[in-house]
């Protein structure tokens, strides 16, 4: 068993973030606010934040009739654009007010790293405050997926996670998700991925931070990725992934959107004694609950959910670990779950480390045994800073070094 995590004690209320937690037992569990984390200001205001309306009024203000809207918003759904020279539909005198109305800068490259032949690519993005979030884009041979980041680090505080470590800095703004999405869509249809040109297919919401604590954003986002152009980038909901550590009021309101995307819940442990460890947002809502609201979801959606295990050495990979797993999950009766079993990419460094590969596969065996469908997940950037956080965390580092 190992001890209990210590958390940051929240900063007083003027200057904690906008969480989006939704309510719980907040006795048991606060967010874990980032060491440097003071009051920002809000990313510049994108088309992708702006209803049909406020698009509609932001360009009557430039003095531009109302179809130019449904211009601007075909350039960047459609055609994946954003710089002035493109628009050649719009007078070459305006371009430049006009994109820096609709399209201002909010990420930026500063770092990347490609690992497995050319086929993963993570990025590192620096945001209009001088925050850096990532995006890792994978190519497969049937698929191509993004995983990006909503939050600015991540106020769940699990202990063997490296955005965890970093803390809760901020929410993103849809802008913000969405510019990850077309970022990576370009990259794709451009072929800067091996392979060739293609085209970009499925979106996980695994990246930084916890969706579900940054909902109206994410919900936005989702609408937005799944919707066709030019209100979207016509990737179907079916190919969106949402995860979350189990924020129970999150989950059974997404399932209450009626929107096809697949539900993953991080699990990582099957009894609360050891989850309360691995996973603290645990004390507030426990594995009952999440488990409860997952299964709902199943039969809400008609979609299997998927139970991510980040499997750790010694820690919660061992047999009784997937008897009770598999126990836990056969509750409910039906075939609504599929089990991701995680070789954890160890954090430098940290006393979490990964599992035995005989202890993967009998843990595997055992969840197979009992009808559990169970995969074991495919570990892409392992010879890169794979785990989520670890090249913002390296950045982070890297500035205060040389401060």
């Amino acid at each position: 068993m190992t001890e209990r995590p210590e958390t940051t004690s929240a900063t007083p209320s003027s200057e904690a973030p906008e969480s989006g937690i939704t309510p719980g037992d907040k006795a048991a569990f606060r967010d874990v606010l980032s060491k440097d984390h003071a009051r920002r200001g809000k990313p510049p205001v994108h088309l992708t934040d702006m209803d049909e309306q406020t698009r509609i009024a932001r360009a009557q203000e430039l003095g531009l009739p109302k179809f130019r809207v449904k211009q601007l918003a075909n350039h960047y759904f459609g055609r994946l654009e954003t710089e002035p020279e493109a628009f050649t539909d719009l007078p070459a005198a305006r371009r430049e007010d006009i994109v820096s109305a609709f399209f201002p800068t909010l990420i930026e490259q500063t770092a990347q790293q490609v690992a497995d032949q050319g086929t993963t690519i993570k990025t590192l993005w620096r945001l209009f405050d001088g925050s850096h979030i990532e995006s890792v884009l994978m190519r497969y041979p049937n698929r191509t997926t993004l995983c990006i980041s909503s939050q600015v680090g991540c106020g769940m505080g699990c202990p063997f996670c490296a955005t965890g470590k970093l803390g809760l800095t901020r929410n993103m703004s849809t802008g913000e998700i969405l510019e990850q999405v077309r970022a990576a869509a370009r990259m794709t249809r451009d072929g800067e991925i091996a392979g060739g040109p293609g085209r970009l297919s499925n979106i996980v919401f695994m990246g930084m931070g916890e969706p579900m604590g940054n909902y109206k954003s994410v919900l936005s986002a989702v609408r937005q990725i799944s919707a066709m152009p030019p209100e979207g980038f016509g990737i179907s909901a079916r190919n969106i992934t949402v995860s979350t550590v189990g924020v129970v009021p999150g989950i059974r309101k997404l399932a209450a959107e009626g929107i096809p995307v697949r539900l993953a819940v991080s699990l990582h442990a099957p009894s609360d004694e050891l989850r309360d460890e691995l996973v603290p947002m645990n004390r507030r809502f426990n594995t009952t609950q999440v488990l409860d609201a997952a299964h709902d979801y199943f039969l809400a959606s008609k979609r299997r959910v998927s139970i991510e295990y980040a499997l750790m050495r010694g820690i919660n990979d061992q047999a009784e670990h997937a008897r009770l797993l598999a126990k836990r999950l056969n509750h409910y009766g039906d075939d609504w779950a599929h089990v991701n079993p995680i070789p954890l990419n160890p954090i430098e460094g940290s006393r979490w480390t990964a599992s035995k590969p005989e202890d993967e596969q009998r843990f595997l065996d055992i969840l197979h045994a009992a009808g559990i469908t169970a995969t074991l997940r495919d570990t892409r950037g392992s010879d890169i800073d794979g785990a989520c956080g670890q090249l913002a965390a390296k950045t982070r580092e890297s500035f205060r070094q040389a401060s």
